[in-house]
């Protein structure tokens, strides 16, 4: 146990299996059931939820946030790229719930990791989960990929061709369509992190690359991985848990794709973030912390 700027920091590792998944908790253990943050990617590490470390003080809660298998601090099992798949995330997930001892508790998942939180509710254990927050995330990849095309629309006539030649030819290696997706992801999803003024951007990790590529796919909007067939919209319906969805005005996850899961959970709120893209907890952070940490409170 390490205590930075008066938080108590504990941090560890999980067994599963023949690896294993680094956790890291923030704040003491109180009455209050904790929330477990699950990181998007597939691959991106949980280093910018370390922006939400004031909700434990906010909330008078635990924070637990943990590398899914396949990045950051936890075991990449890249030579064996079968394991990065769905089943697999959930099986992690349940591990490191049965290995905290956790009864209850609140559930956050940012892009791929609000997939991950939807596939938990729909699929495994709801019981459990006071509440869950979706944040920039997505019900149907279906919907994902068309929405985002037509946000590739509004790039220059160049680029867009770019994009569409690379797609065709699946030859997402020449640099001009490196490029074009960088330009692309700047608008909708962050600034280049090595430019970030953040500290948790610009921190060296370790991402989950063929996590990335095998689940998903390339890049963003040619999902071809073993996620490309995520389709839970409907089954969104019989999901009865309190859920906010929080999003950007110009984020990947668009109004359309957020207000798809809003319409479908028949018990719902959604906050959009008029300033920001794929993380308005970092681009609009005192504003996501107000609303997550009152969030949190009434639904204890």
């Amino acid at each position: 146990m390490i205590r930075i700027e008066n938080k108590t920091i504990n941090e560890g590792f999980v067994p599963f299996g023949n690896y294993q998944t680094y956790y890291r908790i923030v704040g003491e253990q109180t009455k209050n059931p904790p929330l477990i943050l699950l990181h998007g990617g597939p691959g991106s590490t949980h280093n910018y939820f370390e922006m939400l470390d004031d909700v434990a003080e906010l909330s008078q809660r635990q924070l637990i946030m943990y590398d899914q298998l396949g990045c950051g601090l936890s075991s990449i099992p890249d030579d064996e790229p079968n394991l990065y798949k769905a089943g697999t995330w959930l099986d992690e997930m349940e591990n490191l719930i049965a290995f905290l001892k956790l009864e209850e508790f609140h559930l956050l998942g940012q892009s791929w990791g609000g997939m991950l939180a939807i596939m938990y509710l729909c699929d495994r254990n709801v019981s459990a989960v006071k509440s869950v927050v979706l944040s920039s995330t997505l019900s149907s990849a279906k919907l994902w990929t068309s929405e985002l095309h037509r946000l590739i629309k509004y790039l220059p006539n160049d680029e867009q061709k770019v994009i569409q030649k690379a797609e065709s030819m699946q030859n997402f290696k020449d640099d001009s369509y490196l490029k074009a997706n960088a330009h692309f992801m700047k608008l909708y999803a962050s600034d280049d992190p090595k430019e970030s003024k953040v500290e948790v951007l610009r921190r060296s990790k370790r991402s989950g690359i063929v996590s990335y590529e095998t689940a998903w796919g390339p890049n963003e909007y040619t999902p071809q991985g073993n996620l490309s067939n995520y389709e839970y919209t409907a089954k969104l319906a019989r999901v009865k848990t309190p859920a906010l969805v929080m999003s950007g005005i110009n984020d990947l996850s668009t109004p359309v794709v957020s207000k798809a899961i809003f319409d479908a959970l028949p018990n719902s709120e959604w906050s959009l973030f008029s300033n920001s893209r794929h993380m308005p907890f970092i681009e609009e952070n005192k504003k996501y912390l107000q609303i997550l940490t009152e969030w949190l409170k009434n639904n204890d």
